[in-house]
Formats: C-alpha cells, sequence, structure tokens
C-alpha cells in the first residue's frame, strides 16, 4: 500500500498524482515488485517471506497489502518487529504501522461492496463518491495541507531563481492557506524552502518586521532591506578603515623612529626664542630643550646635527628661531658673533657689566647696579667679600669663559652663571690648605694673587715669577720693598684704566685702599678675574729670589733680584721710547 492510497499492490501512479513521474534515483520507473531506490530487486520482506514496497520518502518498507476480509491475517512474527515505530503524523496513532480500530466503520449506511468500494483495511484509501463513484482527492479541498514532497523536489525547486513557494494542490482549484486559522488547525511549521529562504534573508540583511510586500500572483514576499543593516554595514566600514589607518600610521612611526631619518625643519627659522642651556647638558637633553621651545622638530636630528659638526655647545643663555633646522640651531649655538659672551682672563667686572649691557639691549649701567644690589643672593661662596673695604664683591668671581646671553634674558641670571662657574673651577683646589702653605690669611687672597699676577704678565712662566715677586715683597722685613707690593695695575683699577707710564709722584700720594704704593700688602680684593693659568701659577711659584720685574715692549717681561739691576732695566726702556 502506497502513501496516498493508489489502490492495492504495486500499480502504476495515476497521472493526476503531484508525484507522478518520479523515475527513481536510476531515472528509470520501478516496475512492480521491484525497488525504485537499489534495495532487494525482487522487493521481498529481509527474512524471505513477504513481498515489499518501497516507501520513497519515509525511508521504510512496508509489506504489500492485499484485499482481504475484515478479519484480515496479519504478518507471522520472526522474533522481531518488522516495522519500525514511528509517529504518524494527522493519524494519532504511535506504535508503529498505523492498526484500523475495532469494528466495522460506517459509510452511509454500511459498507458498499459494490463500484468504488474501499478497502477497510487500508487506512489510506479514499472512500468513493455514492454518486459519482469517483475517488475524491482531499488535499485538493479549499484549506486543505498540500501532501508532502520529497526532500530532492524541494532542493531542485530552491535551486531555481525567483521559485515562489506555493502550496502543491493534486486538484484544479486548490487555494494555499495563508494561516492556520484557515486550514482549521493549530501552528504549523513552515516549510523546509521557507526557513531557507528566512536563514538567506537573515544574511542578506532583510528586515523580517517590515511585513510583507507581495506582488501579484507571486507566493514569495519581496523583503525590504534593514535601513540599520545598512548604516551598521557603514559603521562597520569605517571602524575597520579607523583601525586599518590607525595601524598603519603607529606603524609608520614605528618603522620611522627605528630606521627612518629623524623629522627635521628646513631653513633658518623666524622670530626669536631665548632658551637656557644648563651645565653639563648632553645634546639629548639640550635636543629636548630646544624641541620643547619650538626651535628643533626633533631631538634626534639635533644630535645628529650635533655630531656632524663636531661642535661643542657652552651652557648659557640663547637666542635662536623658532622651528630652525637642526643643523642651523648648532650652527647658531655655536657662533659667537650671535649669543655669544666671552669673559677674558683679567677681565674687571666693570667691563663685564658693560659688555652684558650691550649684549643683552640694556641701559649702560643696569647690570652694574643689579651686580651692587643682588651680590649677595648671586652664589657667592662663603669666603668671599671679607673685607669691607672690597670695592666689588663680585670681583674675581665673573669666571672667564664664553657664555651664552640671548635678548630677552635678564643680567641676575648671566652673573649668576658666572659666579657659579667660578666657585666651580675654584673648588677643585684646596684652597683654604694652599693659603696656609703660601702665608696668605684666607683663599680669597689666593685669587687676589693670581688677579694681580694675571694683571701684569703674558705666560705661564712670568705668572710663576710675578708670584714669586708678590710673596717676596709681602714679607715685612724684606729690605727692597719693606712690605709694599708697588703695582701699577692696582692704581689702574681704581681709575678704570690701563697705563703703562704713570707718574711716581701722582701714584705715591694717592690715597686709596687699592693703591699698593701707599699701602703695604695686598688690596682689599682681587682686582679682575684670573683665569686658570694664573691660579695654577699662584698655586705653584718660583723660588728663585725675584724682586722685581719691568716689561720693555708689553710682549716680554724681565726679572731682577735687586734694586739696582731694576734701576738699569728702566733706564734701557726710557732709552726706548726716546729712540
Amino acid at each position: 500500500m502506497t502513501e496516498y492510497g493508489r489502490g492495492p499492490g504495486s500499480q502504476p501512479w495515476h497521472p493526476d498524482d503531484p508525484l507522478y513521474g518520479d523515475q527513481g534515483w536510476g531515472g528509470q520507473q520501478a516496475g512492480a515488485g521491484h525497488d525504485p531506490y537499489g534495495q532487494d530487486p525482487l522487493g521481498q520482506d529481509p527474512l524471505g517471506q513477504q513481498p515489499y514496497v518501497q516507501d520513497p520518502y519515509g525511508g521504510q518498507q512496508y509489506p504489500e497489502q492485499y484485499p482481504q476480509s475484515q478479519d484480515y491475517q496479519q504478518y507471522p512474527q520472526h522474533g522481531h518487529q518488522p516495522y519500525p515505530q514511528q509517529q504518524w503524523e494527522g493519524q494519532g496513532h504511535e506504535g508503529g504501522y498505523p492498526q484500523q480500530p475495532q469494528g466495522e466503520a460506517q459509510h452511509a449506511g454500511g459498507w458498499d461492496p459494490g463500484y468504488g468500494a474501499t478497502d477497510p483495511t487500508d487506512p489510506y484509501a479514499r472512500p468513493a463518491d455514492p454518486h459519482t463513484g469517483e475517488h475524491p482527492d482531499h488535499y485538493a479541498a479549499p484549506g486543505a495541507y498540500p501532501p508532502p514532497e520529497p526532500h530532492y523536489a524541494r532542493r531542485q525547486q530552491d535551486q531555481q531563481p525567483g521559485y515562489a513557494q506555493e502550496p502543491v494542490a493534486a486538484g484544479a482549484g486548490a487555494a494555499a492557506p495563508s494561516s492556520p486559522a484557515e486550514t482549521g488547525g493549530g501552528p504549523t511549521e513552515p516549510e523546509p524552502s521557507e526557513q531557507d529562504d528566512r536563514i538567506r534573508a537573515f544574511l542578506a540583511g532583510d528586515d523580517e518586521d517590515d511585513g510583507p510586500d507581495e506582488e501579484p500572483g507571486r507566493g514569495r514576499r519581496n523583503k525590504k532591506p534593514k535601513r540599520r543593516s545598512g548604516l551598521a554595514c557603514l559603521f562597520t566600514a569605517v571602524v575597520l578603515v579607523g583601525a586599518v589607518g590607525g595601524g598603519g600610521y603607529y606603524g609608520y612611526q614605528f618603522w620611522q623612529s627605528r630606521f627612518g631619518e629623524p623629522a627635521d625643519y628646513s631653513g633658518q627659522g623666524t622670530g626669536q626664542v631665548t632658551v637656557e642651556i644648563p651645565e653639563g647638558a648632553g645634546g639629548a637633553e639640550i635636543g629636548r630643550i630646544l624641541t620643547d621651545a619650538g626651535v628643533v622638530k626633533s631631538s634626534g636630528a639635533f644630535v645628529k646635527a650635533v655630531e656632524d659638526s663636531g661642535k661643542f655647545i657652552q651652557p648659557g643663555s640663547y637666542t635662536l628661531r623658532k622651528e630652525m633646522s637642526a643643523a642651523a640651531a648648532v650652527e647658531m649655538l655655536t657662533d659667537g658673533s650671535a649669543n655669544g659672551l666671552t669673559i677674558f682672563e683679567g677681565m674687571r667686572n666693570a667691563n663685564i657689566y658693560a659688555a652684558i649691557d650691550k649684549k643683552i639691549g640694556l641701559k649702560a649701567g643696569t647690570t652694574a647696579d643689579v651686580a651692587k644690589r643682588e651680590a649677595k643672593n648671586l652664589g657667592l661662596p662663603d669666603w668671599a667679600d671679607d673685607n669691607p673695604k672690597i670695592k666689588d664683591p663680585l670681583e674675581g668671581f665673573l669666571y672667564p669663559a664664553r657664555y651664552n646671553v640671548g635678548k630677552g634674558t635678564k643680567p641676575e641670571a648671566v652673573l649668576r652663571q658666572m659666579v657659579k662657574t667660578a666657585t666651580a673651577e675654584y673648588a677643585k683646589y684646596d684652597l683654604a690648605g694652599e693659603a696656609k702653605k703660601l702665608g696668605l690669611d684666607s683663599p680669597l687672597q689666593v685669587i687676589n694673587v693670581a688677579s694681580l699676577v694675571q694683571a701684569e704678565g703674558v705666560t705661564h712662566d712670568e705668572y710663576r715669577k710675578m708670584a714669586e715677586v708678590v710673596y717676596n715683597r709681602l714679607k715685612p722685613d724684606n729690605s727692597e720693598t719693606y712690605g709694599k707690593l708697588q703695582f701699577d695695575s692696582t692704581y689702574n683699577y681704581i681709575k678704570n684704566q690701563s697705563k703703562t707710564d704713570i707718574g711716581l709722584d701722582e701714584i705715591k700720594n694717592y690715597d686709596n685702599p687699592y693703591n699698593t704704593y701707599f699701602y703695604k700688602g695686598l688690596p682689599p680684593g682681587p682686582i679682575g678675574n684670573p683665569g686658570k693659568d694664573a691660579l695654577k701659577a699662584v698655586l705653584n711659584p718660583t723660588h728663585d729670589g725675584w724682586f722685581y720685574f719691568l716689561s720693555l715692549d708689553s710682549k716680554t717681561t724681565k726679572f731682577t733680584k735687586t734694586y739696582t739691576e731694576f734701576q738699569k732695566l728702566y733706564n734701557e726702556y726710557k732709552n726706548q721710547k726716546k729712540g
């Protein structure tokens, strides 16, 4: 018996059957008694008892039933159940092949043994119409469920473009149910092909909530695309582009920082900016300072430019330009004419103050007033300014060196830097201990002697001999000068001049603590700013007994031990001047 009740036995399918033309997997119609799906070619019971007919949809074989009486004979049992139990949809039977209910079913007053009679044992047989004798197709009735379709048929239909899922009707004029209410049944699951459509629609971004938009004559819904899905795609694209762009940017920065040339400006820059380079700063630190000030674009470019130039950058204050190339910045930092302020050895404070005013662009006398007012706040060592008669406490502490002073720099900042340099240089020596060895009263007197020899001498050898002259004349019991130094340089310091031809009457009768012709001993304080050579010479004088010296040509100095020898030199000097 087949699923649609095509009569007893293995009869050919009726042409009106919706599955008419099923040629089987091999492409040919199976004959009676043959399994169309490649099983037992004789259609026999696996145990050799009864012929079988293959159910093309359930995958099971069922015994071919022949018309029998109401009390039909069941198949014998062979120690196992030949019919697998399954749930038959719509029949309400469980436990295998559905059984005919006990008792005879009434049909319009009893069984019709004549034309159109149905087999009472066939649960799928269609009773004949009592007037026409035809077997009606219940699937063709309005609201009826469509007959099941083979899974391969659904696959083929789903693959056809533009296929509309419409219920397959067995007869003409059948209408597809539009809702469970119209069929008279409860909720039903969608056909597999409709589920596939829904999955495809979901993946394609169709909006299931937009409602149907059916075209005439078509059963498939044309879904409207989700607006929010488009926005989501746009947002995703933007995120992806941002991620790729950001990753590329940071990747480029990483590559550039490791292997590329450091970022740099070009040209000489514009405007002005003042920067302070601290003592002991290296190239990388200076580069960071200039980068923060907007002078150069990167510290790496500046360090490379310094290495290429081979020059050394002095600490100090500089006036530079904004957005300069690193090479231009290095050139400007090492160009003395642009920012450099050089303090020469033996230079007096009065001249230094005037130079600072000119470099910064201040009114003359501004730095001198600051020095007088702020002397105690500029970092002098505690042994400085130990004599109330000192003319300028900063004298001897504005250390000779090259300083970088830019426009806009404050005078006190420049003075503080100079004092700091001098203190650091003097700290390299044990001035207190050396003072005792030399018969001096304090470290300040060591600096004082150094300033004297610096003012009178030219070379290191001259400095050493002049230092011995100072120490010999400072001895109170010497019979040559009796404790007086008699240096013309001290009188010139008072007058802020540099004369070599000073009359004896003028210089001996001028009363001033710094006049060593008038007062015995050292002046109250240094008369200039000695350099390194003069200081070393003072700490290591000669011991040859020198008392006098005279420079004949302002280039070479000659020394004598007695006044008589000195007088001869002096007469020689007078004759040279007359000639």
